[in-house]
């Protein structure tokens, strides 16, 4: 009865052991751990809210139309150039003709404008030799007239003494006046002259100036058929860089709207990550400093990159409707700063296979 009695109370003292042994155990596994995570805490800044960025551009048509071919496929990876799709060009074919008669109109007009201007150049230079001719002979006559006046008052004197005859008399007296009546129709015929000078000099001028006018009208259609020539272009829609296209959901014969987004050409460009971190883990945070990405999709490879900047407003002041504090009550929330990291090897395969949107884990050096 002894034994038994003994045996019975070795067993709890056992598991007493068994037991305090586990719970020291557990105990410097726990402060093990959490020592760890202390010193590593105050070395680090980690963070799971973080997403895989590039930069995306949206096809957008610069005209309106309808779709007479698509030449690629969803997730189809181009290049700079590529056509992706056509829109009917009838029309723009249409006013580039149009154009085209335009301008043609106004280089005839132009050249009709500068024949005038010259022959109306011409003109002036007749019209002014006109002039000049007619001044000379009014000098002509006024030199014929003096000696006329002349002959007419010597004879006078002498018709008083009879020393010449009345019909020579006459005769002096009859030249005085034709060379009068002379001086008057050439002096008129000047007027007329200098008038018809005015006149044209004032036509001539107008039709010169008509030449610049017909110039700038030139331009203008050339303006023209240069902006039809560049619509024209404009219905075979390229892609403006390296990149690979998202799902392309539009069909032939669709009528899009000139800056309607069709759909999205991710740029073949080094991507980069965006972590949101807590306003509280940025205080010892610094451009430069190195980061280990952990990407979802390669669990058990780690990317080396760097911090590069910090936007300039959390991610709530971005938002669609930001939140203001000054109206109701207030709940203060720990807000997210977006922090840009960027990846130092981007020669890296596992990159460029990197797609945006993808969850990854951040884990920022701070020493």
């Amino acid at each position: 009865m002894e034994n038994k009695e003994t045996k019975v109370e070795e067993t709890p003292k056992k598991s007493n052991k068994r037991f305090i042994i586990v719970l020291a155990v557990l105990v410097l596994a726990g402060g093990s751990f959490g020592i760890t995570k202390y010193i590593h805490s105050q070395h680090h800044e980690e963070t799971d809210d973080a997403q895989v960025e590039a930069n995306i551009s949206p096809v957008i048509p610069r005209i309106s139309g309808y779709i007479t071919e698509v030449r690629v496929q969803d997730n189809q990876r181009v290049k700079k150039g590529d056509t992706l799709l056509v829109l009917d060009n009838r029309d723009e074919l249409i006013k580039v003709e149009q154009a085209k008669a335009a301008l043609q109109a106004a280089q005839s007009g132009l050249a009709v404008s500068e024949a005038a201007a010259e022959a109306a150049k011409i003109g002036i230079n007749s019209t002014e030799a006109n002039v000049k001719v007619v001044d000379a002979q009014i000098e002509a006559a006024k030199v014929t007239l003096w000696r006329a006046n002349q002959d007419y008052e010597r004879y006078a004197n002498l018709i008083k003494d009879h020393s010449i005859t009345q019909q020579q008399f006459e005769q002096a007296e009859a030249a005085k006046q034709s060379a009068e009546r002379q001086l008057e129709v050439l002096q008129s015929q000047r007027k007329q002259a200098s008038s018809q000078t005015t006149t044209v000099s004032s036509q001539t001028k107008t039709t010169i100036n008509q030449v610049p006018v017909q110039q700038a009208t030139i331009q203008q259609r050339q303006a023209d058929l240069d902006n039809a020539n560049l619509n024209l272009s404009y219905t075979v829609i390229t892609a403006a860089t390296d990149g690979i296209l998202s799902k392309t959901n539009i069909q032939v014969g669709q009528y899009v709207q000139q800056g309607q987004a069709l759909f999205n050409l991710v740029l073949d460009e080094a991507p980069w990550v965006i972590a949101n971190f807590k306003e509280t883990q940025l205080t010892k945070m610094q451009i430069g400093q190195k980061v280990m990405v952990k990407v979802d999709a390669y669990p058990n490879h780690e990317f080396e990159a760097k911090l590069t900047s910090f936007s300039p407003a959390t991610g709530a002041r971005f938002a669609l409707l930001p939140p203001d504090n000054a109206s109701g009550n207030f709940v203060k929330v720990v807000q997210r700063l977006p922090v840009k990291v960027e990846f130092v090897d981007t020669k890296d395969e596992r990159i460029k296979n990197l797609r945006p949107g993808m969850n990854v884990n951040v884990d920022v050096h701070l020493d």
